[in-house]
């Protein structure tokens, strides 16, 4: 019996495909309670005291009666390492402090400047200005030198402005790239000297 792509067969009989199961979602955060697996766990309690290795229904039993959740704290030791505390107070420590973590750490982006062989004067100044801000802000900064036409017969022209360019910076920035042709463009990348 042949089906077509709209589900018919050839009598014009629907066929019913059987429904695929749905992904069961992934629990983010440590097991806790019913989901510790193992016979035993080292048992240390709300006070923060270790009890040593303890059965899991024994565990569960004290966390019960301290009216708090069984965590497991450190999964892959042998046996697993689990503490009463309250659950939801713990995921939100964690939280908290992973955000605090985000906050600090700083985020390097590449800025793009790009120029022409023939740039004139007042356009390669103001550009300039761009890179220093860009620098001076932290970031990497990527020049762009595009050629086009007869003007990649005289990519040394390219060249010396993207030196030009280095040496007005050599105080705040390094060359991490040095200039290099890719197909009709040459592009060096400068990175600030001192990161802030």
């Amino acid at each position: 019996m042949r089906v077509n792509p709209n589900g018919f067969t050839k009598e014009g009989k629907v066929t019913i495909r059987r429904p695929q199961r749905p992904v069961q979602p992934q629990k983010d955060g440590p097991r806790s309670n019913r989901e510790i697996t193992s016979p035993d766990v080292q048992l240390i309690d709300e006070e923060g005291t270790n009890h040593g290795t303890v059965s899991t229904r024994d565990a569960l039993e004290r966390a019960r009666d301290a009216g708090l959740d069984l965590v497991e704290i450190s999964p892959n030791a042998k046996p697993p390492v689990c503490k009463i505390l309250d659950l939801g107070k713990y995921k939100y420590a964690a939280q908290k402090k992973a955000a605090e973590a985000r906050k600090k750490q700083k985020i390097i982006d590449v800025k793009e400047i790009k120029m022409r062989p023939n740039t004139d004067t007042h356009d390669f100044d103001v550009k300039m200005r761009n890179v220093v801000k860009f620098l001076e802000g932290g970031d990497k900064v990527k020049v762009t030198m595009r050629f086009r036409g007869r003007e990649m017969a005289h990519q040394e022209l390219g060249l010396q402005l993207l030196h030009k360019v280095r040496d007005q910076v050599t105080e705040i920035s390094k060359v991490e790239a040095q200039p290099k042709t890719e197909g009709r463009q040459m592009i060096m990348i400068l990175a600030p000297t001192a990161q802030k």
